[in-house]
């Protein structure tokens, strides 16, 4: 990898270094904590959180009709990404460990806090929590087929439009031959080193 995109992964990972920070001092001002996974308010703002609380039943009939008619859609789509979920645990559990390629952590991206959320109604905190384990399920099949390609085909693609994940930065670019078949037993052996990171 040349030295100018090494710099540029830096500033990067700096910044994100920066996003976490700001972060936390969001959390203070919110006046909330994480502790062992639970997110705790300080009273007053749990007692301002619940008197904000939108009612259940007027949340309800006032929605639009197009809402409810699609709501079912929606919910059901369950099953499918249930499966998926069930699918990828058994896909890393069998494959993963015959490469000796770490297995990502599903509690890494799959994160349902917003039902801490006093001041949304019950069917508002089921709905973020849907949304929270749809796109953090994405994330994790998103990372477990990063790890995949980084094993049997890390190389970048012609365009450049594909979705970058997170160890496409590492691949040989498109058409280098020889850096292919230089640095694929490395860019394997580095997989090994993802859980030390």
């Amino acid at each position: 990898m040349n030295s100018h995109l090494n710099e540029i992964l830096e500033e990067i990972r700096e910044l994100e270094k920066k996003v976490q920070a700001e972060m936390r001092l969001r959390e203070e001002e919110l006046k909330f904590r994480v502790s062992e996974g639970r997110v705790i308010f300080e009273r007053e703002i749990l007692e301002l959180h619940k008197k904000i609380a939108s009612s259940l039943f007027f949340y309800i009939i006032r929605a639009p009709i197009l809402t409810i008619l699609s709501a079912p859609v929606i919910y059901v789509m369950i099953v499918p990404t249930m499966l998926m979920d069930l699918g990828l645990w058994i896909y890393q559990a069998v494959c993963f460990p015959v490469y000796g390629i770490p297995k990502v952590k599903r509690s890494d991206h799959i994160v349902l806090d917003r039902h801490y959320l006093k001041y949304l109604n019950f069917l508002e905190r089921l709905n973020c929590d849907y949304c929270s384990y749809f796109n953090g399920l994405s994330s994790y099949a998103m990372e477990i087929a990063a790890r995949t390609e980084q094993y049997w085909c890390p190389v970048k693609h012609a365009s450049g439009k594909a979705r970058r994940h997170s160890r496409t930065h590492l691949f040989v670019d498109y058409g280098d031959a020889e850096a292919y078949r230089t640095k694929l037993t490395e860019l394997r052996r580095q997989l090994k080193e993802i859980e030390s990171e």
